[in-house]
């Protein structure tokens, strides 16, 4: 699922809110049926939930692979900890190349790889992706969204919020439109992606 918008329609705060990095004013925050409004983001993370957030936010000073541990802070199951790493290692090969490299001295696109890479240590259920294409080359953005397309092929599911309207309508199944802090416009991301006031706004035809 994707939620598009403009600078300042409220995406960002929106997924704060879902992670209880910002309290809500008014309505609820319901996951896999519970009420998890006032839960904490560290819970979250326990429950299934992981947030890759806009800017990246590696840890500068640590290597790729202390990243990737980090993100598996709350397991306990250390074998599958080392498989999974691994795993994300084949996801994106680049990282382990530089699996011993200060991650602050990776390039913006590997450094968004290592993002996204530490949330699935996490094993998430449902993962949610907060620009994942803001500042990258187009050959990067295409090879990341590329690998957003497998995870979800693999059976997580995503949230993108994301300015490049038609690239996430084009790989997702359906679309949230958002202005000034409201929905305006919903439906299945075809659909979305035709709509002639979707295309005049954000797709500028």
């Amino acid at each position: 699922v994707t939620l598009i918008g403009a600078n300042g329609a409220g995406k960002t705060t929106t997924l704060k809110a879902l992670t209880g990095l910002v309290r809500p004013t008014a309505g609820r925050v319901r996951y896999n049926g519970a009420d998890v409004t006032a839960m904490p983001s560290h819970r979250l993370v326990t429950l299934g939930i992981a947030l890759v957030p806009e800017g990246r936010g590696v840890f500068a000073r640590l290597t790729v692979e202390e990243n990737l541990g980090l993100g598996a802070y709350c397991r306990t199951d250390q074998a599958a900890v080392r498989a999974d790493r691994e795993h994300v290692f084949a996801l994106f090969p680049r990282l382990a190349e530089r699996r011993r490299q200060i991650a602050g001295t990776l390039s913006g696109g590997e450094q968004q790889m290592l993002a996204i890479g530490r949330a699935l240590m996490s094993r998430p259920r449902l993962l949610l992706l907060d620009e994942p294409s803001m500042g990258l080359a187009p050959l990067m953005v295409q090879k990341i969204f590329g690998t957003i397309r497998a995870i979800a092929a693999s059976g997580v599911t995503i949230l993108l919020v994301e300015q490049n309207a038609k690239l996430a309508l084009e790989i997702c199944n359906r679309g949230y439109v958002m202005e000034s802090g409201g929905i305006t416009l919903r439906g299945n991301a075809p659909a979305l992606l035709a709509d002639p006031q979707v295309r005049r706004a954000y797709l500028g035809e």
